[in-house]
């Protein structure tokens, strides 16, 4: 029987409830996950264009973790970076990546028309760009097997064959590789004993070693259930959205799973969530007085069509300035974005700088800034 809907004025959920429920849906309250892997893999696809906002990201759901055990969890191949939709890096889970990308690569690969129409980029280029990077690849192969190409290694052999990398040719070719599942991005490209701040590419086959095997439709269903789940409470729409799923699938694949949902009645509009995160309307929703400094492009805001619940569209150009697509970092206080915030310095002398949308932070959320503060740059020292 499916889950009895609930009503918000019969609950008097509030939109910073709301947003307390994403918190919780998404690890940031309530005690995280035990691990790197187990945080990617209960996200299903972290945003992660920026890869130092991206280590954030994983260690605010990871309690006592460092940005070093993320990037181990990248040179194990425990998780993995590529280009799964809307035409943007994420990490997920490897047995994830192969599934997800049958599902959203036409529509990714049919919006890219025109650019690639732009660049002079035709499927018999992607082709020959697959063949050039295998190649260059092999030659690399180190004794235990391995392999592995920076991207200015790969440009350069593009160039010599006669591809051209310049005005972002060359990255589109990488990401056509990618999105087809030839190449993904592996280990951290270090030197010199420096800590990486770039990937390898590495072939797709050699690296993700077991993929889950899930037909379009049944995959639709299990990526909107687990998107729920990591997200909700949220509507099909920002299912949708985030996906880049035909909203015609994705209603077909609510009817499917529905009644492994709970639906909450707000606002006009039906946001669904788990059971297990609607349970707390039930037991009192955490949070309340919760202060977090959430790194830009976190999934918290970036992952809906619809950010309003815990955005005031006033403040939105604070976040995202020119609406350029580039997301700040966000103070979140309750559920609520009540600011972003700067990193100063680096190494040791990294600090934290609040930029409140109203006057200043008081007292008792100025020491949780602060004390998120010091979590941060333990977090990138460690």
């Amino acid at each position: 029987m499916p889950a009895k809907p609930l009503s918000s004025s019969t609950l008097s959920v509030r939109p910073q409830v709301m947003g307390r429920l994403r918190l919780v849906s998404q690890g940031l309250l309530g005690g995280g996950f035990p691990s790197v892997p187990d945080a990617v893999r209960w996200m299903t696809a972290m945003q992660a264009q920026d890869l130092g906002h991206a280590l954030w990201a994983v260690g605010q759901r990871v309690p006592g973790t460092a940005a070093s055990h993320v990037r181990a969890a990248l040179d194990a191949g425990t998780i993995v970076r590529s280009w799964p939709m809307r035409g943007t890096l994420h990490l997920l889970a490897p047995e994830d990546l192969r599934w997800i990308l049958a599902i959203t690569r036409p529509r990714l690969l049919k919006s890219l028309t025109g650019r690639h129409r732009e660049l002079a980029i035709t499927p018999d280029d992607i082709s020959h760009a697959r063949d050039i990077a295998l190649k260059t690849l092999e030659t690399l192969k180190n004794s235990d097997g391995t392999t592995g190409a920076s991207r200015e290694q790969l440009f350069a052999a593009f160039e010599e064959a006669g591809q051209v990398t310049t005005g972002q040719r060359g990255i589109h070719l990488l990401g056509s590789l990618c999105q087809e599942a030839w190449l993904v991005q592996g280990p951290m490209a270090g030197s010199n004993g420096k800590v990486g701040v770039q990937q390898l590419f590495v072939p797709f086959d050699q690296w993700v070693k077991e993929s889950r095997d899930l037909d379009r439709e049944e995959g639709i269903a299990e990526l909107l259930l687990r998107y729920i789940r990591g997200h909700g409470p949220a509507t099909i729409r920002d299912f949708a959205w985030w996906s880049q799923v035909p909203l015609t699938e994705a209603r077909k694949a609510l009817t499917a799973v529905q009644e492994q949902m709970v639906e909450l009645a707000f606002d006009g509009a039906s946001y669904w969530l788990s059971p297990e995160t609607a349970a707390m309307l039930d037991a009192g929703v955490p949070g309340s007085r919760s202060l977090l400094a959430l790194p830009g492009f976190d999934e918290y805001l970036l992952g809906y069509q619809d950010r309003n619940l815990v955005l005031d569209p006033e403040h939105a150009e604070l976040v995202v300035p020119g609406r350029n697509g580039v997301f700040k970092r966000i103070i979140v206080s309750g559920g609520v974005v009540v600011g972003t915030w700067a990193r100063t310095g680096n190494g040791k002398d990294v600090g934290v700088v609040p930029e409140p949308f109203l006057g200043e932070l008081g007292p008792a959320a100025s020491r949780s800034f602060q004390a998120q503060g010091r979590a941060f740059a333990k977090f990138m020292a460690g």
